[in-house]
């Protein structure tokens, strides 16, 4: 059952990280076996990735390759980082086939690693749209060329590769673009820094991977760029949008473009767990606080702005125009799974949970084929409600980044359910799933974990395999539940929770030993902080980890804007297997409002003591991450309550 270097697979490995609190599973460690995740993970397997690969093919980014090959003389077509959805493509479909063989996904993964390996040019340059569209324009963009990001992409994909087959072929392939990097920038060479983060997590990855020194520094040469002028104002005159307003380690805030930012702070964490510099840990929780406090949506998605798909000012929250784009909420969950790794404590757990569930999930459709490239809290139900967005997912974007994003979170989640250490097991998302490992001195484990989760707060843990001696199983206790009950072979242990959210229960295990978790599952309406204007006066709906919605579909005839909330009324819970593929209702009185006297007027005296005529309504509620599955129509997160 030992777990070597070369079995491992996963899209990090702290297993030797100095830094790092927990060490982290490989993907035959931990398998996920039911639930809502053993079915997303199915359809990305059987539909996403498929489907992904032949919109690859659609949209050129193949035929780019075979044009800097040599194999073909059409023309270039699509932005310059048309190379990066190649790459995390194939990181995705290494992941899947860790978990599982599928011959033909090897067959499509291999051809496109040949396209892949015959454009890479004779001194390791990589980049299809410099060899074929501005071959003289190397290096010359750094705040719009995407040459890094690309690059960064290309590593993790070879990575992902190697730890899944064993095949050296793409890391040689990354490994070649990388000297060549190395060759060019670095202390002594050439000062600069990419306007897209990635290669920053990338290059600690391939550090991690390989032992290679350098890598690691080069990793930290380019983080110590930033806030130095290298990129200038550029677009909406802000350095901000690239990242590159102040240095790394005097950053007090998390701003500008919002994938750009969790994508660096993601690579400054891989590099303080590296490295064990205290000014940047420092930086990370500054920024995390603002997110947390100040700038994140209820779903966890994170970034308010269209314009430069950005973060906003502190509270600045906006509903229909939320931004929220699907890659931020990725790069927050790579961020505070590192910061989860760093530190021990539950509420980075908590966040990759909300955000997971949320805002990721709304991302791409039930059938796996179609994808949101923004997700805002409320819409109106026209087809383009937004840029990017309207109240339908696509089947592909132009700008492709979420797509193959989704699909290579979800190959690899289960590397987010548990973590050990060199004593005991951590459990950090609860889903149906058997973990298997080795603990200290190659003592095998294995556990399963039994749950309907997040429809029903019972876990069930049961020891099946252990060598018998004493070790600490940790488990975390989700911030939204308010009720707990924890018992050890059906005797009940009091729930004495670490300063860290997790419970700490500390025995010598023997097989078929089992632990039961009862987390009140009830349905709660919660308010916003009163700075967020777009949602006073309103409340939400959740039930456990899920944010829910009110959409027109449950409401037919019914205007979303003229229904409110009765806030003294209960919420009641009832399961419809049969819909949007089972999911549990959430059921809610109040009324429908007449603003039929409002008809040919925005505004008019105040009429005191008047208000509008209304009757009673129910209201049905969604996960959030369900909607737009149905036929087009509104939606909404914040309902108005009275």
């Amino acid at each position: 059952m030992t777990t070597s270097k070369t079995s491992w697979a996963g899209p990090l490995d702290t297993r030797e990280s100095p830094r790092a609190m927990w060490r982290t599973m490989g993907l035959h460690e931990v398998t996920i076996s039911g639930g809502i995740w053993a079915r997303r993970q199915a359809v990305n397997r059987q539909s996403a990735l498929p489907h992904g690969y032949r919109m690859l093919e659609t949209a050129g980014n193949f035929e780019n390759l075979r044009i800097a090959a040599g194999r073909s003389t059409a023309t270039y077509r699509g932005p310059v980082f048309m190379d990066s959805d190649v790459y995390k493509w194939l990181e995705a479909a290494a992941y899947e086939i860790a978990r599982l063989p599928d011959e033909s996904l090897v067959a499509s993964m291999q051809t496109a690693i040949d396209l892949v390996e015959a454009a890479q040019g004779d001194d390791g340059y990589l980049d299809s749209y410099y060899q074929v569209a501005e071959p003289g324009r190397r290096w010359t963009d750094f705040a719009h060329g995407h040459e890094l990001y690309c690059a960064g992409h290309l590593c993790q994909a070879a990575v992902a590769h190697r730890r899944a087959t064993g095949d050296e072929r793409l890391l040689r392939v990354a490994r070649r673009c990388v000297d060549n990097i190395d060759r060019v920038f670095g202390p002594g060479k050439r000062a600069a820094t990419p306007g897209h983060p990635e290669i920053e997590m990338a290059l600690v990855e391939l550090y991690r991977a390989t032992a290679e020194r350098r890598y690691l520094d080069l990793a930290r040469f380019f983080v110590d760029q930033r806030g130095h002028g290298w990129l200038g104002p550029g677009r909406y005159n802000s350095s901000a949008y690239y990242q590159d307003r102040v240095p790394v380690r005097d950053a007090t805030e998390i701003e500008g473009h919002a994938v750009r930012a969790t994508y660096l702070t993601t690579g400054v964490t891989d590099l303080y767990l590296e490295t064990g510099e205290q000014a940047l840990f420092e930086t990370l929780g500054r920024q995390w606080d603002d997110l947390v406090g100040h700038k994140l949506y209820l779903t966890g998605g994170a970034g308010a702005r269209h314009l430069g798909e950005s973060f906003g000012q502190p509270y600045e929250l906006p509903n229909d125009l939320a931004y929220a784009e699907t890659c931020a909420a990725i790069g927050s969950i790579m961020w505070s799974w590192r910061m989860l790794l760093a530190t021990g404590h539950s509420r980075f757990a908590d966040l990759i949970e909300r955000t997971l569930y949320n805002a990721v999930l709304s991302g791409v459709s039930l059938d796996g084929e179609r994808y949101f490239y923004v997700n805002p809290l409320a819409s109106n139900g026209a087809p383009e409600h937004l840029s990017r967005g309207g109240c339908r997912r696509k089947e592909w974007h132009l700008v492709a980044c979420c797509p193959p994003n989704v699909m290579r979170l979800f190959a690899s989640l289960g590397q987010y359910v548990a973590t050990r250490d060199a004593s005991g097991l951590q459990i950090h998302q609860y889903m149906p799933a058997r973990i298997v490992t080795d603990l200290e001195a190659g003592r095998p484990t294995a556990l399963r974990m039994e749950t309907e989760y997040p429809w029903e707060g019972r876990v069930r843990l049961t020891v099946e395999e252990t060598s018998g001696a004493t070790w600490p199983l940790h488990v975390r206790i989700p911030g939204w539940a308010q009720g707990i009950d924890v018992s050890v072979n059906g005797s009940p242990v009091p729930a004495l929770l670490r300063r860290s959210g997790y419970l700490r229960l500390e025995r010598e295990w023997k097989s078929g030993d089992t632990v039961d978790i009862e987390l009140a599952m009830e349905s709660r309406l919660v308010e916003a902080h009163p700075h967020v204007e777009s949602a006073r006066g309103c409340v939400a709906i959740e039930r456990g980890p899920l944010v829910y919605c009110i959409e027109g579909a449950d409401h037919p005839g019914r205007e979303l804007l003229d229904l409110q909330i009765d806030t003294k009324a209960p919420l009641t819970a009832r399961r419809d297997n049969k819909l949007l593929d089972g999911i549990t209702i959430v059921q809610a009185s109040g009324f429908q409002v007449d603003v039929s006297s409002w008809r040919g007027q925005l505004s008019r005296p105040l009429r005191g003591g008047s208000s509008l005529p209304r009757q009673p309504a129910d209201l049905i509620a969604i996960p959030y991450y369900a909607w737009a599955n149905r036929e087009p129509g509104a939606m909404r997160v914040w309902i108005p309550a009275i």
